[in-house]
């Protein structure tokens, strides 16, 4: 028993020297670390973000597709040449007066150049082209926008999930230190005979039992602060301090009003808008559709320059030039665009019955969320006032026990509750801040 007691107490050493190295070095690395806060956390992430990168290049794709389009209006100019040097001419036979004739016909060099011109003038189908290119532009800029507010809410997510895995390492941290303390006193008592053996090692196990939770405490809360940096695109290497603390955020939470589902609006919902542009260009195709059976008319011109001549000899040169219209009227392929009209209205009624749908599911989730809010703003104010009861009862508790009105095992009990009522406490404001987060996300605000 008593070699067992030796090893206890050799391990709770090794155990303070480690912790005690441990904040000695974290503090030596907070000096050189960059502070940042949830609102520079944001910044941060929006910018190092490839998903970002990528939507920002779809935005200009799509800019870059339509002034191709655009550039299909101007007049369209090309040039042209050819030669040709003649090798055998050829010959024609024929008669005349009675006698037969050949006649070689042609030219040594033969050369041509020219310019022609077109330029359409009425073509519906491609203004229609132009205008479904520009819907284009602002569905990328909504992925876009979609893409920063899930980004955004990542962010929020993660860097609450760290406040709250740091703090629930700083309760163990602090039960830990308790229950040290604890643990010193009772060896006190041990030493001048008053506690058994027994009561002395079950105050050493309670001590070796709480090391593995500080220690799987610290390992979360490290994966959390990893995790955040790789979501802002920082090395993780990187020495960073993220401010803030999870009580920071406690009166906030304390006098939230939560909106009613009635003042939920979602027209700002980045699925939603996008359906609705989804909609609108299948409007718009179908437009296209009636475009490409009308007719259309064309402006054409070209002008030639034809030269000829044998070698050593003079050389003719022929120029000649036209230019006129050219008009397109489909006339067979109306039937067809009456069942490609018929189709796009199918699709058309099938997105409206899909965004009925999804605002249906954005209701759900947003009541849901809703919920949580005000269940962890009611659980909130409970845990404050029980955890306030728990530090209370401790704290009597060990003033009890020092002067022996109560047993090692009472304090213990008020040792645990304390540490339970915190991270209660931590996890009802931890709940609010993510479902607020998540909330906003899908209302559209940043």
């Amino acid at each position: 028993m008593i070699n067992q007691l030796k090893k206890l107490t050799k391990s709770s050493l090794i155990a303070a020297v480690i912790l005690f190295s441990t904040s000695i070095t974290f503090a030596q690395n907070q000096k050189d670390s960059v502070h940042i806060d949830l609102k520079k956390a944001i910044e941060i992430g929006l910018s190092e973000s490839p998903s970002m990168r990528i939507a920002d290049r779809d935005i200009q794709i799509k800019q870059q597709y339509k002034k191709e389009q655009i550039v299909s209006l101007f007049p369209d100019v090309s040039l042209s040449g050819s030669y040709q040097y003649t090798i055998l001419k050829q010959s024609m036979a024929m008669s005349m007066g009675g006698q037969d004739m050949n006649i070689k016909v042609g030219k040594d060099h033969n050369y041509s150049v020219g310019a022609s011109l077109s330029l359409p003038l009425i073509v519906p189908s491609l203004w229609s082209s132009l205008k479904l290119s520009q819907m284009d532009i602002e569905l990328a800029m909504e992925n876009a926008r979609s893409s920063k507010l899930e980004l955004i809410n990542q962010i929020k997510q993660a860097y609450y999930t760290y406040l709250v895995a740091q703090q629930a390492y700083d309760v163990l941290q602090q039960s830990y230190a308790n229950t040290q303390a604890s643990n010193e006193l009772v060896n006190k008592q041990y030493q001048q005979g008053l506690v058994s053996s027994f009561e002395k090692l079950r105050s050493d196990v309670s001590l070796q039992n709480l090391r593995p939770d500080v220690t799987s405490a610290a390992k979360t809360a490290n994966l959390a602060y990893m995790r955040l940096k790789i979501i802002l695109g920082l090395d993780i290497n990187e020495p960073v301090i993220f401010d803030g603390h999870l009580d920071d955020y406690e009166n906030e939470v304390l006098n939230a009003k939560v909106p009613t589902l009635n003042d939920i609006n979602l027209e700002e919902n980045s699925s939603l808008k996008q359906l609705d542009m989804g909609i609108q260009q299948l409007q718009q195709s179908k437009k296209i559709i009636k475009g490409s059976s009308c007719p259309s008319l064309a402006l054409s011109g070209s002008l030639m320059y034809n030269g000829m001549g044998d070698t050593g000899g003079s050389f003719n040169n022929f120029p000649y030039s036209v230019i006129g219209l050219g008009l397109s009227v489909p006339i067979v392929s109306w039937a067809g665009t009456s069942y490609k009209l018929k189709q796009a209205d199918l699709n058309i009624e099938n997105m409206q019955d899909q965004r009925v749908d999804i605002e249906r599911n954005l209701r759900l989730g947003a009541q849901s969320y809703l919920n949580d809010m005000q269940q962890a703003i009611e659980n909130l104010a409970s845990d404050k006032e029980t955890m306030l009861q728990a530090e209370e009862a401790y704290n009597i508790a060990k003033k009890q026990y020092e002067v022996g009105m109560n047993t090692w095992l009472d304090l213990n009990t008020t040792e645990l509750m304390l540490t339970s009522t915190r991270l209660t406490y931590c996890q009802s404001l931890f709940n609010y801040l993510t479902a607020k987060a998540s909330l906003d996300a899908l209302v559209g605000q940043n």
